[in-house]
């Protein structure tokens, strides 16, 4: 029974997509321990059927932050037993690949998205420099790697010769249920980072007449909150902050419109495939979607969202609107959404996950 450990820099019990991943595995035969981080706010461990490790940094964000979990998880790999080791994204990749190295190891590297090209790193030349050289040390070196769209993997065949699999980040199809009503109100879910457009979205809101559900933290929410504050917005706007995935469902379920919006500022933007795309339509809720090629893609096969280029202040709030008030848009839509979650859903990328870690292992 092969072990496999699995790396990120998040706190585990909001990660659903990695919650999937290990979920598939572990029934599949493989043993998995997925190891994140603990911070102060962090609320009890959810169980689940696979292992799970947090480690505690003194340093809480920045480069502090991030050289002492890889020097905090470097040694915490380096004596546990395993026959592969899979590194999230870039920012865990370092301790893997020495551990790898050292123990010699099946390296692995899952990319849900192109990390150097974020926003917040692409816009600042010293931190770019310093992640695009972790990037170029590690992985040439990587033969196994997937990530969740064909563009992305197309990136890591142009810079590396790298052959990435794609699995996509995909909601379970749920058996048939009664869907709660629909409440007149606007969430967004998912990280509140540089770069998903609330600058104009939240301004938006005094154009809007509905609540805007905001669930999810990142580097951002201190930003967004002013924001609230500056255009008297108290009332309007509701921050939930992190929920755990059983939680956030039920906010999803309710909400009339969902948000997916990104700026262009980044490569890692414009080729998203973002979680929440899915999970809106998974629940039956339309949602207002950046005009990007992945998801431009999609909604030609099922038509899902309305689509924006304009995201300016009014540019959002005219879409917005016109879904809040056009029945018979939204109606359509919403029932897209149900075709859609029949075709786009885990159950489907489960198999080619699992075909994935097959070939590695026979």
């Amino acid at each position: 029974m092969p072990i496999i450990y699995f790396t990120v820099t998040n706190d585990l019990n909001y990660d659903q997509r990695m919650i999937r991943i290990c979920d598939s595995l572990v029934r599949a035969g493989y043993r998995v321990c997925l190891v994140g981080r603990i911070t102060r706010k962090s609320i009890p461990l959810t169980k689940r059927a696979f292992q799970q490790k947090r480690i505690f940094c003194f340093f809480q964000k920045g480069i502090g932050f991030y050289v002492e979990y890889n020097l905090r998880l470097f040694f915490y790999l380096l004596f546990k037993k395993m026959d592969a080791i899979c590194a999230i994204d870039l920012d865990s990749i370092l301790p893997c690949f020495w551990v790898a190295k050292l123990k010699n190891k099946i390296k692995i590297y899952d990319a849900h998205e192109l990390f150097c090209e974020m926003k917040e790193i692409v816009s600042r030349p010293v931190i770019y420099k310093i992640w695009k050289s972790i990037e170029k040390y590690t992985l040439p070196h990587f033969s196994h790697c997937y990530t969740v769209n064909q563009i992305i993997a197309d990136e890591f065949q142009k810079m590396y010769g790298i052959q990435a699999a794609v699995i996509r980040s995909i909601a379970i199809k749920k058996e048939p249920a009664q869907m709660p009503n629909k409440e007149r109100f606007i969430l967004y879910q998912g990280a509140v980072n540089e770069g998903r457009c609330f600058e104009t979205l939240i301004p938006a809101m005094k154009m809007i007449d509905s609540k805007l559900v905001i669930c999810g933290d990142g580097n951002f929410m201190q930003q967004a909150k002013q924001l609230v504050i500056d255009y008297q917005l108290e009332q309007q706007v509701i921050f939930k902050g992190m929920l755990a995935p059983e939680e956030l469902i039920t906010f999803t379920q309710k909400a009339y419109i969902g948000i997916t919006l990104f700026d262009s500022v980044g490569k890692s933007n414009y080729y998203s495939l973002a979680n929440r795309f899915f999970d809106y339509l998974h629940n039956g809720t339309p949602q207002i979607c950046i005009n990007f090629p992945v998801y431009a893609e999609l909604n030609k096969m099922h038509e899902v969202a309305v689509m924006v280029d304009d995201v300016s202040v009014q540019g959002l709030a005219s879409a917005i609107n016109q879904l809040l008030q056009d029945e018979a848009l939204w109606l359509r839509l919403h029932e897209q959404c149900t075709t859609a979650a029949a075709a786009w859903n885990w159950q489907n990328e489960e198999q080619k996950l699992i075909e994935f870690y097959t070939k590695i292992f026979g």
